[in-house]
């Protein structure tokens, strides 16, 4: 593998990655994908330990990683909250210099994005971004190789127009700069209030210049549907946000819900796509998420796909692999030992 393919150590952001590394790693997540359906997913990961730090409960996440090991060959600790002391009795630091001396990379879900960013600055082996407050890369990713399996054949991402309707959510950030690295066009609606913040339109815009994308955000949901080949949404609040939803549903019902009505507005060519979980009949109806333009559960299969693509990427050029010979011998003299 080309070295330039490789870095960086960790997956905490798109923003850390070039254009071609997204690809090559959508590339990997397809060859994995194909082997995987074929019944002969390799066991590239054979021996390896992945550790799963849960700050909340998880669904996609927790599932898609620790399946993802066993069919690599690994294995995976699902680390919940009370059961280690990250944060409380114990340093961030301390827990990643003790943990990473243990495993061999570490999945984080957590619900400030400085503390994966600590973890990952006291961790001897790859971190993981499993989800924060700001950002949640491996949905992102896994969101553009669900693009690129659904667009019609031989559309070239760079032709792709991605309109995110709703609340400017750690997956609208992700996905706002995932698609504009890879020069495609991502449009944000939303109320005023809502809108992805000037820093991540500074960012995201920069990105569009280098790719030859494009960003827009609007307050105007017809027209960011208008010629979309996605239409995206996500939960109107998340957590701490409770006491706003009054405020939140006032702003965003009905204009902003994706329905039947909402979705005829989009080319017959579009299709919905939801991060999951959904809250059915506020961000989108049943008509809509269990419709035929609906590839949200393909969607959520393919996070499997993405965290394999992942972690074969991140830990298989670091293994280390004992020649036959060489375990042998091992072997040998821990049975002479032991029959001593």
């Amino acid at each position: 593998m080309d070295n330039a393919m490789r870095a960086p150590q960790h997956f905490l952001d798109t923003q850390d990655f070039t254009s071609d590394q997204l690809l090559h790693l959508l590339d990997l997540i397809e060859l994995l994908k194909r082997a995987d359906r074929a019944g002969a997913c390799p066991k590239l990961l054979a021996g390896a330990s992945l550790g799963m730090i849960f700050e909340e409960p998880s669904t996609r996440t927790r599932i898609s990683f620790e399946v993802a090991m066993t069919k690599l060959g690994g294995h995976a600790l699902y680390l919940r909250p009370g059961e280690i002391h990250m944060g409380q009795r114990e340093s961030i630091r301390d827990t990643a210099r003790v943990i990473s001396r243990m495993v061999d990379a570490i999945e984080a879900r957590t619900l400030k994005h400085q503390t994966v960013l600590d973890l990952a600055a006291d961790s001897k082996v790859p971190v993981i971004n499993g989800l924060t407050d700001y950002n949640h890369p491996t949905q992102a990713l896994c969101d553009v190789f669900t693009m690129r399996e659904h667009s019609q054949s031989g559309t070239p991402l760079s032709d792709l127009r991605v309109a995110f309707i709703g609340d400017a959510t750690n997956v609208c950030s992700s996905l706002m700069m995932i698609c504009t690295r890879l020069g495609m066009h991502f449009v944000h609606a939303a109320p005023d209030r809502y809108q992805a913040p000037a820093s991540w339109q500074k960012a995201a815009g920069a990105n569009a210049d280098a790719s030859g994308g494009s960003l827009t955000v609007t307050d105007d949901v017809h027209w960011a549907v208008r010629d979309a080949d996605f239409v995206y949404t996500d939960l109107w609040w998340w957590i701490g946000q409770e006491e706003e939803i009054p405020d939140r549903r006032r702003a965003f019902m009905p204009a902003y819900q994706i329905n039947r009505e909402l979705l005829d507005r989009a080319p017959a060519r579009a299709k919905f796509m939801h991060c999951l979980p959904a809250s059915r009949g506020v961000e989108v109806t049943d008509e809509v998420i269990d419709g035929p333009r609906s590839i949200v559960y393909q969607q959520s299969e393919n996070r499997l796909h993405t965290e394999k693509g992942l972690l074969v990427h991140l830990l298989y050029p670091r293994l280390r692999r004992a020649s036959a010979a060489l375990t042998a011998y091992h072997g040998g003299l821990i049975e002479d030992f032991l029959n001593r």
